[in-house]
C-alpha cells in the first residue's frame, strides 16, 4: 500500500466509448471507463518510463446516458508498397469501395474524477513525490503530452483539477465482467485480457490492483 493518497484529476467532454471487446464489429460501450482508458488519460497529461498508473478509482459525475450513432469507416487503409506501385504501374486506392457503415452506442455529455497512484519502478532512484508534483502541476496549467480523449481518439477530453466540490452519481449496479487490462506476459507478443466482476456502487467504480 502506498504511503501517499492518491492523485485526482477531473476529465470531461460530450462524448465517450469505452468500447466492449466482445462486440467484433459494432462498437458498444461500458457504462464507465475501463482502468486501462483511465490509465490513457494520465498518461496523456504525463508520463515517464520510470513510473506507471495504477488507476484505483472512478467517480462518474453525470449521469449514465447513451447516444446512437452511425459512421462512415474504411475496412482497410493503402500500404506504402502498393502506392509506390500505383505510382510505377497506375492505380489508385478506391476509398468507395472499402467505405462501410457501423454502428457506435456511445456516451454523451460524460464527466469522471480519476483517482490513481504513481507506482515507480523497482530500479527507480527518483522518488514518487517527484513525480506526483509535477503532475499536479501539469494538471494545474492544462499542459499534456498529447490530447486526453474518453476510449475512441474522436472523443477529446478536457481535464483540470479538482475542486473539492463533485460528487459522484447516487448510482449503485453490478456492470458484469469488464475488461481490466492485457495481460504480456510471454513470448507471444499478443496480450491476454483480464476481466474483473465490475460494480458500480453510489456512483464510484473500483478497480483491482496490479502490478505493472
Amino acid at each position: 500500500m502506498s504511503q501517499f493518497p492518491p492523485l485526482m484529476v477531473k476529465v470531461w467532454g460530450p462524448m465517450a466509448c469505452f468500447t466492449r471487446p466482445e462486440m467484433k464489429v459494432e462498437r458498444v460501450t461500458y457504462p464507465v471507463p475501463t482502468a486501462s482508458a483511465a490509465r490513457g488519460v494520465l498518461e496523456a497529461i504525463f508520463w515517464k518510463p520510470q513510473f506507471a498508473w495504477q488507476v484505483q478509482e472512478v467517480w462518474v459525475l453525470k449521469p449514465i446516458r447513451y447516444v446512437s450513432l452511425l459512421r462512415n469507416e474504411v475496412k482497410s487503409k493503402a500500404s506504402v508498397r502498393s502506392t509506390k506501385r500505383w505510382a510505377e504501374e497506375g492505380g489508385y486506392f478506391d476509398i468507395g469501395e472499402e467505405r462501410t457503415q457501423r454502428h457506435t452506442l456511445a456516451l454523451k455529455d460524460v464527466a469522471y474524477v480519476i483517482k490513481a497512484r504513481v507506482q515507480v519502478a523497482e530500479d527507480c532512484d527518483d522518488p514518487p513525490p517527484k513525480f506526483r508534483d509535477q503532475f499536479r502541476r501539469r494538471v494545474q496549467r492544462g499542459q499534456c503530452f498529447t490530447r486526453p480523449y474518453l476510449g475512441c481518439r474522436e472523443f477529446a477530453a478536457a481535464f483540470g483539477p479538482v475542486q473539492g466540490d463533485e460528487e459522484p452519481i447516487r448510482a449503485s449496479r453490478d456492470l458484469g465482467p469488464m475488461l481490466l487490462d492485457l495481460d504480456y506476459e510471454g513470448d507471444s507478443g499478443r496480450g491476454e485480457p483480464v476481466f474483473f466482476e465490475a460494480r458500480l456502487v453510489d456512483g464510484v467504480v473500483r478497480y483491482p490492483e496490479r502490478r505493472l
